[in-house]
């Protein structure tokens, strides 16, 4: 395991300053005495090639999508094509000031406008915001329009309805607008939200529904093919739809949310759209609208008068607000526009077709080697197993597994999500992907079987050919322990 860089320090100096050519500042003169430290700071002390070294094996150890299938379900973890990463770290990009006035900034103000135009053709939605920073904020910016909607309108509306098999922020973003959840369970349904389950709720609550939040596909990777029927009933109560668009990358360049009802949904562009995801950011949660809601976007907004571009303040009495400093995270931006561009509307088609048929390839083989699908219904880009069965008869679980997988040089897939899956393994491969990549991934999970039926111990100690083995994970938890400090 590596060690820390304070505990490589040996004494030695990794850099090299020239002779101070300024009389020295008598710190204690400036600064009170309570405020200054009593001891020195303990900083490593490395040279300069064994900096680089410690850093390097870091990296080295860490997982990524350019070592191998990084298959987490609802994720989307595809390869990030490089040509993006060249784009986005321009210096004409990096080094702009963000208070830069517009006349001096046409040509990122463009990349943002034509975006917004790629987006609204992509979903077949009216207008678009980029200022939402994650998939969150995104969903929040849409629970906040409807509610705003129906306030402008003199209504009290409470009630957001979200089924069992929506994305897993869903509920907590209703909460966070000042909303209440009602779970929509579709167990019953095979997993999927039937028009009479929402019949059902209408006749419950009527007019206190806000709005759905949906996600399609859903986490089991079913489309809800009855979503128009659905919209349809949400429409004559005037509640709005929302759909989360975390699974976006299943339906992109072949069907538009726009046509099957939605009002609202967000985009992640750091998921459909090819910015590197994960490490905790930075995202980009792009909020779409129909025409009857674009009042309530959030401001400044890009407009293009007179063959210029602009920031504008439109309808500030409706508009939910600012939801970022600044308008977003530029970067996601362009490596949006660059991905788009590149493949256009014929490449993105492909897109939904390669990763559907990359999911529903792996699903199908590990189906042959034994494992069990969570609802027997056609899936698309992602599929959810569940691994109940091998944890009944051999005490074996969905997290055994995972760890399992780590061994053979694999990323594991989502785990326990989502929570109506007992032992949930849900995996999306991505259309990044060649059959090669999935036939190897295949045969670890076969390779695994074998263990599990042969000598299940050896899961329950893995992983061992990993840098750091097994954690003890409750005691983490229950001892968070986030900084170093000396023992000595």
């Amino acid at each position: 395991m590596e060690k820390l860089s304070i505990e490589l320090s040996n004494g030695a100096i990794g850099f090299s300053l020239p002779k101070l050519d300024v009389p020295e500042f008598e710190i204690e003169k400036k600064i009170p005495s309570h405020l200054l430290r009593k001891s020195p700071l303990n900083l490593p002390q490395i040279s300069e090639n064994e900096t680089f070294r410690h850093f390097l094996r870091l990296s080295q150890l860490n997982y990524n999508i350019d070592k191998g299938i990084y298959p987490l379900g609802s994720c989307t973890m595809k390869y990030n094509p490089k040509i993006n990463e060249e784009l986005a770290r321009n210096s004409k990009f990096i080094n702009i000031h963000p208070h830069t006035l517009d006349e001096f900034s046409q040509g990122c103000l463009a990349i943002i406008y034509e975006l917004c135009e790629l987006l609204k053709e992509i979903s077949g939605m009216d207008d678009v915001s980029l200022q939402p920073s994650a998939g969150a904020q995104g969903e929040l910016a849409g629970v906040l329009i409807i509610s705003k909607y129906h306030k402008s309108k003199g209504e009290k509306r409470e009630i957001i309805l979200v089924p069992d098999s929506a994305h897993g922020t869903n509920p907590a973003t209703a909460t966070l607008a000042g909303l209440n959840t009602i779970e929509i369970k579709t167990i019953e349904t095979n997993g999927v939200l039937r028009a009479k389950l929402i019949k059902n709720e209408i006749e419950k609550y009527g007019e206190k529904i806000a709005g759905l939040m949906i996600t399609n596909p859903n986490t089991l990777g079913i489309f809800e093919e009855e979503i128009l029927e659905i919209s349809e009933l949400l429409h004559k109560i005037d509640a709005q739809v929302y759909m989360d668009g975390a699974n976006m990358n299943a339906l992109v360049g072949n069907v538009k949310p726009g046509n099957f009802g939605v009002d609202v949904m967000h985009f992640n562009l750091h998921k459909t759209f090819s910015t590197p995801h994960g490490g905790g950011g930075p995202g980009s949660g792009a909020v779409a609208v129909k025409n009857h809601l674009k009042k309530f976007l959030p401001n400044p907004r890009i407009r293009k008068v007179n063959n210029k571009y602009q920031l504008v303040y439109e309808d500030e009495e409706f508009s939910i607000g600012r939801l970022h400093s600044f308008y977003g995270n530029f970067g996601m931006f362009i490596r949006a526009l660059s991905y788009i561009r590149m493949l256009s509307s014929e490449g993105l088609k492909y897109v939904s077709y390669l990763s559907t048929l990359n999911a529903n390839y792996l699903r199908k083989r590990l189906e042959e080697i034994g494992y069990k699908i969570s609802f027997n219904m056609p899936t698309m880009h992602e599929f959810v197993l569940t691994l109940k069965e091998i944890k009944d008869k051999y005490n074996v679980k969905a997290l055994d597994v995972a760890k399992k997988l780590l061994d053979y040089g694999f990323h594991p897939p989502t785990i326990y999500f989502p929570l109506i899956v007992e032992e949930a393994f849900m995996i999306e491969p991505t259309e990044s992907e060649s059959k090669i990549s999935l036939d190897s991934y295949i045969e670890a999970y076969e390779k695994i079987l074998n263990e599990i039926k042969q000598n299940p111990e050896l899961l329950l100690n893995a992983p061992i050919n990993t840098p750091v083995s097994r954690l003890d994970e409750v005691k983490a938890a229950k001892e968070l322990k986030v900084k170093w400090q000396d023992i000595n």
